[in-house]
């Protein structure tokens, strides 16, 4: 398996420890598992445009751009 080192700002660092209870994870490496994981199915979902709408719980939808 390879291994790879990250410096991370204290903002990532922070967003990175509020994930692992989205995800239900204890570890750094397994938030960052699962974040690849939905970002590959997002970017297949995006097709030509380069884009994902993604809704909220309140329906109110949020435009992704892959292609920037």
């Amino acid at each position: 398996m390879a291994q790879t080192s990250f410096q991370l700002d204290d903002g990532t660092a922070k967003a990175i420890d509020e994930l692992k209870g989205v995800f239900g994870v204890s570890t750094s490496t397994g938030v960052i598992r699962r974040a690849v994981a939905l970002a590959r199915v997002a970017a297949r979902m995006s097709g030509d445009t380069g884009e994902v709408t993604i809704l909220d719980q309140d329906k109110q939808p949020t435009r992704v751009l892959f292609n920037q």
